[in-house]
């Protein structure tokens, strides 16, 4: 049966992979609303699907096609991270199943009040967590799993992302309302870590302003030194041109796990898992969201042993 869908944040950054992930599994878009109009991109993908720039208008056209009995199947949100919370609600109050976008909220206390609404008006959220299905990470969660039992890793992982002078000045560059940059570019590198390496155990912040953070973070299985940023400064020689300069790396035990490609159906993949009930909920999340909620609210490090290469580079910097 075709399931029919609202897309939350149609002119974002993430949306088209959701439009692209809503039509190749065969469902629809009815109705999609940002407080932007620059959707064109929905013409690809469903033309004749309602928009709307108020969501009081939204609001009230979801509730007429309940009443009318056409009551919607999902509601995909990709609209900016402190609003997930608010949105889900929305949704869950009308009984309508959640595809969210990560970071999913930006707190502990969100994710405890958010299981409280699918108890008490029995709809669902799933999450975006992609890195899951990839099949590089896949093959390395195996490998870490057949390792000995005392085997412990030493990894490192390198993500910089450079970003214009409008990051800072947009909602992503507001703590409250992005989360950081170790949430906003990060939160799923952190999923994915706990998803192959187990528990958290230790969690230390050696540096963290607007554009980059840095730290250790241990797991059941592995020692990790991390390093995040969105300051083109920062950048090797050999970062990747295209629409952005970025450098992406983790190695393992010396070795680089090369995860560049395989990306291109992965939000598909992603949403047929949903449908087919075998989605990532509220819990699933709780550890990248603790992680990324730490980072954020610890006091720094001071001396670390476990130093991200990449951070003297930042220090000296700025001591010029």
């Amino acid at each position: 049966m075709i399931k029919k869908f609202a897309l939350i944040g149609a002119a974002g950054y993430i949306a088209p992979r959701h439009l692209k992930a809503i039509k190749e599994t065969g469902n629809t878009l009815v109705v999609a609303m940002d407080v932007n109009d620059s959707v064109g991109i929905m013409d690809n993908h469903f033309p004749e699907a309602e928009f709307f720039t108020e969501f009081e208008q939204f609001e009230a056209f979801v509730e007429d096609q309940k009443l009318l009995g056409n009551k919607l199947d999902y509601v995909a949100i990709c609209s900016p991270n402190y609003l997930h919370a608010p949105h889900m609600k929305y949704a869950l109050k009308n009984g309508i199943d959640v595809i969210c976008e990560k970071p999913l909220v930006l707190t502990t206390e969100d994710l405890d009040m958010l299981k409280q609404y699918e108890d008490q008006f029995g709809a669902k959220i799933n999450s975006i967590l992609q890195l899951r299905l990839h099949p590089a990470i896949i093959e390395l969660k195996r490998r870490v799993q057949s390792a000995p039992i005392d085997k412990v890793f030493d990894v490192e992982l390198t993500y910089m992302t450079s970003r214009g002078k409008w990051y800072l000045k947009s909602w992503k560059g507001v703590d409250d309302k992005s989360g950081g940059v170790a949430t906003n570019i990060g939160v799923h590198f952190y999923d994915m870590l706990h998803f192959i390496f187990g528990r958290v155990v230790k969690n230390e912040v050696h540096f963290r302003d607007e554009k980059t953070s840095a730290g250790y973070l241990e797991f059941e299985k592995a020692r990790v030194r991390w390093f995040l940023s969105i300051d083109a400064d920062n950048l090797p020689d050999n970062a990747i041109q295209g629409e952005k300069l970025t450098y992406r790396s983790i190695r393992i035990e010396e070795e680089e796990l090369e995860f560049s490609g395989g990306f291109t159906d992965l939000h598909t993949q992603s949403y047929q898992r949903i449908i087919n009930g075998e989605g990532f909920g509220v819990e699933e999340n709780r550890a990248a969201i603790e992680t990324v909620q730490n980072i954020r609210t610890s006091a720094l490090t001071l001396q670390p042993e476990h130093v991200h290469p990449l951070l003297a580079k930042v220090i000296n910097r700025q001591l010029r």
